[in-house]
């Protein structure tokens, strides 16, 4: 299985921590974000995942050079950000083959378990998966509506009057169908410019383990608290 990891934002909402290093590595406890993903990847079958960067793209290769995580890493740099959807489209032969791939939000902490959730998106049916979770603040993220069948009908990015508070979690399974259906200009968002079109096409999945959006400092500083780690290894 293959993933695609989100890291290339500016990290601006985390400075100073991001002046000199990337939001993918700030630490949490210590460890890297971006080494706790790769760690869960890892975990979960995925055994190829491309990091998109921008700032201290370099720095980023220097930790990876550092580390074995016993998957497949490659990287794509972006000097002109794309955008979430914009990155897709630009590497989208990187997963033409495959009958679906992970979408991963690197700014996010969890320790979800994914191979339950992968194995909802199989039995679906449906052309993609979209991981949601219940938030106090829906007017700051990406919101769907949902059917009795969980089916999204309606998603607003950022809704200046939220109906829901079911929030777009940054964990997707989109299935290759949709890759055709990616926008050709760039920048592109996932949330603004892919997202609602696949209402009725797209089922959510909800996230009830630890799930932080660790883009903004009060809760980088939070989840230094609260985060529990990874489940033990078996």
């Amino acid at each position: 299985m293959k993933a695609f990891l989100l890291a290339a934002g500016d990290g601006t909402r985390l400075w100073p921590i991001t002046k000199s290093i990337p939001k993918c590595l700030v630490p949490v406890r210590g460890e890297p974000m971006l080494g706790i993903w790769l760690e869960l990847c890892r975990r979960s079958g995925i055994n190829e995942v491309m990091v998109n960067l921008h700032a201290h793209a370099d720095t980023v290769r220097h930790f990876l050079s550092g580390h074995e995580f016993g998957i497949k890493v490659q990287i794509a740099e972006e000097p002109s950000l794309l955008g979430s959807a914009g990155t897709l489209f630009a590497n989208r032969h990187w997963v033409e083959r495959d009958p679906y791939f992970w979408i991963f939000y690197a700014d996010v902490l969890t320790n979800t378990d994914l191979d339950k959730m992968r194995v909802f998106h199989e039995r679906s049916g449906m052309g993609a998966t979209l991981g949601v979770y219940e938030v106090p603040d829906p007017s700051r993220c990406g919101i769907a509506l949902v059917d009795e069948n969980e089916i999204v009908y309606k998603f607003v990015e950022k809704p200046t009057t939220p109906v829901s508070n079911l929030a777009f979690s940054g964990l997707m399974i989109m299935s290759r169908t949709i890759i055709a259906e990616l926008p050709t200009t760039t920048p592109a968002d996932l949330g603004f410019d892919v997202i609602p079109r696949l209402c009725g096409r797209m089922v959510v999945y909800r996230i009830s383990d630890y799930l932080v959006d660790v883009g903004v400092m009060a809760n980088y500083k939070r989840v230094q608290a609260s985060w529990p780690g990874l489940p033990k290894a078996a």
